[in-house]
């Protein structure tokens, strides 16, 4: 959920990448449900393994409750989100309007402390494609 609404939301400030300590085989059902009744269609994404990711990253949000791995060399912020799984749909919903809030304060603050965007680029209006990644240069 909290990469749908990052891709949807924040995608002119941040690149969300997705993973678990022990991710499911799929997107349950009722996540892609929930996330298109905020027009997100998940249907591009699956689970990941954290140790899968390649890269550097500026922030890390665990979200699992477990203690990460060590030798992650970006700073991590907890967010306590209770886990949908086995649960009924509404708290399927509370759980994504959680991650949602969450996630628009993220972006916002990112927004805050990102530099002016030149002039070329306010101009005009920045398309995305259909995983809500800006075109490229």
């Amino acid at each position: 959920m909290a990469e749908g609404f990052a891709r949807a939301y924040g995608s002119d400030v941040l690149m969300a990448e997705s993973a678990g300590l022990a991710p499911a085989l799929t997107v349950s059902p009722l996540t892609h449900k929930v996330m298109l009744e905020k027009n997100i269609d998940l249907g591009h994404m699956y689970p990941r393994s954290l140790e899968n990711l390649k890269g550097q990253f500026d922030l890390i949000i665990n979200m699992s409750g477990e203690a990460l791995p060590r030798g992650l060399k970006a700073p991590v912020e907890e967010w306590t989100v209770r886990d949908p799984i086995g649960e009924p749909e509404e708290v399927y919903r509370e759980v994504r309007d959680q991650i949602e809030q969450r996630v628009m304060r993220l972006v916002l603050a990112m927004r805050n402390r990102k530099p002016p965007r030149s002039q070329e680029s306010v101009s005009g209006s920045a398309r995305v494609d259909s995983q809500r990644q800006p075109p490229r240069k």
